[in-house]
């Protein structure tokens, strides 16, 4: 396996998973769950998204057909919640509501799903496995994680470093840059998903 690795494949994935997941991007949200409370734990985030990434790599499709679910689909459930959180950061609204039994943290929802291992995410490694070496893809994804966990530990820094209008304007900004993910997303899912049914109907 390791004979099989190739740096320029190796980089190439690690950018495109990179670009991707967009934990820069990530980083008002962030802040953003620390000042309601939430226990931000960059081990468990990032442990958990690379179970994510790593069972998907190898399962992804299985599970998804064991529940007759295909990509189109998985992914415009994704591209609803990151279209959800993306209004919260631009409109200064909450609509994930908490109630009495809400967990304090916030490790699962929403930041390794759908922020880090989302649908786009998950739908890419799949893409990208297709075309490069297995253990160029591992390579990639160990590295992406190594970012994710130095980006989370160190947003109190960033946000010490930047100021806090300069990050409300950053959350502004991401959130329309999310909002554009999220309809992107769904529109070239629910294109696939109208052509499937046509297709089946003819």
């Amino acid at each position: 396996m390791l004979s099989e690795f190739n740096m320029r494949q190796f980089v190439s994935a690690f950018v495109v998973l990179f670009a991707v997941i967009d934990i820069l991007g990530s980083v008002p949200i962030i802040l953003k769950l620390k000042k309601k409370g939430k226990k931000i734990d960059a081990g468990k985030i990032t442990l958990w998204s690379f179970l994510m990434f790593i069972g998907f790599f190898y399962i992804g499709e299985v599970f998804l057909n064991l529940f007759k679910l295909d990509m189109s689909s998985f992914a415009i459930a994704g591209s609803l919640i990151i279209f959800i959180m993306a209004m919260e950061m631009i409109l200064d609204i909450e609509i994930f509501r908490e109630g009495p039994d809400t967990p304090k943290d916030s490790v699962f929802v929403p930041l390794v799903f759908p922020l880090i291992a989302g649908a786009g995410a998950l739908t890419t490694l799949l893409t990208i496995r297709a075309q490069f070496a297995d253990i160029n893809v591992l390579l990639a994804i160990v590295a992406n994680m190594v970012v994710i966990y130095s980006v989370i530990r160190l947003a109190k820094i960033i946000e010490a470093k930047l100021g806090a209008s300069f990050i409300y304007m950053l959350q502004k900004f991401f959130g329309i840059i999310l909002l554009a993910i999220s309809v992107k997303l769904f529109i070239t899912n629910i294109t696939v998903l109208i052509e499937q049914i046509a297709h089946s109907a003819v």
